[in-house]
């Protein structure tokens, strides 16, 4: 459980809000949560509300808006290309499409290797560059603007030399 693990780390977490504001913590909570199990599941859910006071209902609801949480296991690595409309009039759909081609997979899918996972989201404020995405990795999140089919792959490669060498 989180609480036996992480006890200063929870501790640390609750001091920055006020004690009638405990239930403002969820969002770190999560973070270290899917940090922890690897994926936010019903358990992990209880758990963070638990800790806050929160229903899990209002957890997951979290959970299921912001697309930093996951409920479902993918790669190592996550690639979030953004597919709003002012992103697809710029080729983002198409790039998508011939993104999960070159990989043999479909939209929320990860790669056989567990490696990649490519989502589909809304919005990462970066119209004018797209195509675009996000990539969630073990060591942040970092964005690629301008993209290519060619240049995503090439990314992905490198990543995964990477992650033979770790």
């Amino acid at each position: 459980m989180l609480a036996e693990i992480y006890t200063q780390e929870i501790e640390a977490i609750l001091a920055k809000y006020p004690s009638d504001q405990k239930r403002s913590a969820v969002m770190p909570l999560l973070f270290l949560a899917q940090r922890e199990y690897g994926t936010l599941t019903n358990e992990a859910i209880s758990e963070v509300g638990e800790l806050i006071g929160l229903q899990s209902t209002e957890v997951a609801s979290l959970v299921g808006f912001y697309t930093l949480y996951h409920d479902r296991p993918g790669g190592k690595y996550r690639i979030q290309v953004c597919t709003d409309l002012p992103c697809s009039l710029r080729g983002a759909q198409a790039f998508a499409d011939e993104l999960c081609e070159k990989l043999d997979i479909r939209m929320g899918e990860t790669t056989p290797d567990g490696q990649v996972t490519v989502e589909e989201v809304k919005c990462l404020a970066a119209c004018d560059h797209a195509p675009m995405f996000q990539l969630q990795e073990p060591n942040g999140i970092h964005y690629y603007e301008d993209q290519s089919a060619g240049s995503a792959m090439a990314l992905i490669e490198a990543l995964r030399v990477k992650g033979q060498v770790d």
